[in-house]
Parts: structure tokens; C-alpha cells; sequence
């Protein structure tokens, strides 16, 4: 195949047009059983932000798309395991697992590093969980998330198989993104990304904050000390810490930016700045510190003092 043809392949997905149909019906059907039910499922201004931030990740996604595409097509030609690899059905089966993985770890990077958190935080914005939320996408996140797959042309994928599999991806996630959905048998919770797992995800309940940063499967958060089962003693509230009181779209999309600089022209030391860019998002040189993992630790010692 030639770069040409490639190229044509991945900027003309027939993959939207399978999945575009689908997400409309879901939101649909969705949207009429909360109301059917009473669900408070959605909100008005909450969905067309939603629905914005989908239509600015669109956009600002085109470029560094084809940017990565063309970088994916070098490294495929110069892998000495491209004849190897190919397209047979254990290679797609070995990329199914190496995709999850990574995507993991471009998840957790987004969690743990506020310069990339900043691009991630419009998805957490909601204070709704719906079919809606799936489809409130990270912005400026999609500048920076390729590089994190740029290791798997050189093992011998091609670029088509890579952006397949992370379009299959995302397509899975849409689907937990739901209250309608309860727990699903023990066998399955223990292995796959599930509602019951992703609505923990999206909690800013001490206790949940950044877990369950898995894509398909469940098992990376299991095996890196990220998991956090669903607490019926504790339901799940929606939305960031320090929730975003407005609907004003570039407000969600590009106002982490701008704190983030604030808080940087308020440290006198160039480290504190640093760490303002490359350290979890809530800490504070002149404190409190409110990082997940530490507000998570004071929790915890507050309940065994507590016991």
C-alpha cells in the first residue's frame, strides 16, 4: 500500500460512518427513558456543552491525526519486524492488548500531570454521566496523545491497524458511560471496563479520584494500584473537585490553561512553577496539598483514627 492510499484510508474512516448512526440512537433512546423514568439524566446546557466540546475536539484532532498517521508510516517502513507482523489474526490479537495498555498509561498521564490534565479535564466536566458525557471530549488532549502510540509501527503494526484499534477503542468506552447500566456478572467486572467502573471514574469522591483509568479492560488498573470498586455505602458524585461553574464552552475547554499560568505567576521559584506543569493537578506550593493520592492518604488515617 502506498502512503498515498494510506493516507486516503485513514482521513475517509469508514468506521464514522458505521458508529455516527449508532451514538445518535443510543442518545436518543437514552435521553427518552430519563425522561420516561425520571432520571435527571441530562441537562440541557450540560449536553450542548457536551456536544461542543465533541465538535472542538473534531477539529483541533484533524492535524496532529495526520500528523501522527504520516510519522506511523516512517516508523513502519524502517521496523525490521513489519514483514513479520503484517495483518494475521494473532498480530491483531497481541495489538488488542498492547493498544489497552498504552492507552492506559496515556490515561494515567493525563490524570498525573497537569499540563496534560488540562487538556483532559473538559471530559470530567459534567456533573451528568450520560451517553452524552462519552462524547465530551478532551480538546487540546488530541495534540499530544499519539506520541504515546508511537512505539507500536516500530514493532511492525501499520499505521491502519493502529488508528483501528484506537478508534475500536474509544467506540467501546461510549457504552459506559451510563447510570442505566447496573453492576454486570463478577466475571466480567473483574476483567472489562464496565459502567459500574466508569461512573467511579468519573466521581470526585475522595476515594475515587483517578481510578479505573482502564479503556477496554480492567486488569491495568488491578495490576497498577488503580482500582476502585463502585460503593453502594458511598454513591458517586459527578464532576471535579472544584467543579466549573459555567457553560461557557472555551470556559471548560481552555480554563485549566488558564489557571495553571495563574498559579505559576503566583510561586516565586522556578521549581514551584515546574511542579505547577508537571505535577498532579491540586497541588499548591503554599498549600493545601490536594492531589488525589494525597487527600486519599488523609482519609485514610482520619478513618483509622476514627476505628
Amino acid at each position: 500500500m502506498t502512503l498515498e492510499e494510506a493516507v486516503r484510508q485513514v482521513t475517509n474512516d469508514p468506521l464514522t460512518s458505521i458508529i455516527v448512526p449508532f451514538f445518535l440512537i443510543a442518545l436518543v433512546v437514552e435521553s427518552w427513558l430519563s425522561r420516561r423514568r425520571r432520571l435527571g439524566l441530562y441537562q440541557g446546557k450540560d449536553f450542548i456543552v457536551s456536544m461542543t466540546m465533541l465538535v472542538f475536539a473534531s477539529l483541533v484532532d484533524a492535524i496532529p491525526k495526520v500528523c501522527a498517521f504520516l510519522v506511523f508510516f516512517v516508523l513502519h517502513e524502517i521496523s525490521p519486524l513489519r514483514d513479520v507482523v503484517e495483518r494475521q489474526w494473532w498480530a491483531w490479537g497481541l495489538l488488542f492488548f498492547l493498544d489497552d495498555f498504552i492507552y492506559y498509561w496515556f490515561h494515567r498521564a493525563n490524570h498525573d500531570v497537569r499540563l496534560l490534565w488540562a487538556g483532559h479535564v473538559p471530559h470530567h466536566s459534567s456533573q451528568k454521566l450520560n451517553l452524552g458525557t462519552a462524547l465530551r471530549q478532551g480538546v487540546t488532549e488530541r495534540v499530544h496523545k499519539y506520541f504515546f502510540w508511537l512505539p507500536l509501527p516500530l514493532l511492525g503494526f501499520d499505521p491502519l491497524m493502529i488508528f483501528l484499534m484506537i478508534g475500536l477503542n474509544l467506540f467501546y468506552q461510549f457504552w459506559i458511560h451510563t447510570e442505566l447500566v447496573g453492576r454486570l456478572p463478577s466475571v466480567i467486572e473483574s476483567v472489562f471496563n464496565t459502567p459500574s467502573h466508569h461512573r467511579v471514574h468519573h466521581a470526585s469522591n475522595v476515594r475515587y479520584l483517578d481510578c479505573n483509568l482502564g479503556g477496554v479492560l480492567i486488569v491495568w488498573d488491578r495490576l497498577f494500584g488503580t482500582f476502585s470498586p463502585e460503593d453502594d455505602a458511598e454513591p458517586v458524585r459527578y464532576g471535579l473537585t472544584h467543579n466549573i461553574r459555567s457553560f461557557n464552552p472555551f470556559l471548560v475547554a481552555f480554563g485549566e490553561y488558564r489557571r495553571m499560568c495563574s498559579d505559576c505567576l503566583s510561586a516565586d521559584r522556578w521549581v514551584d512553577r515546574w511542579r505547577y506543569i508537571t505535577w498532579a493537578p491540586g497541588w499548591q506550593h503554599a498549600g493545601p496539598d490536594e492531589r488525589a493520592r494525597t487527600l486519599r492518604a488523609e482519609q485514610s488515617v482520619r478513618s483509622t483514627r476514627e476505628q
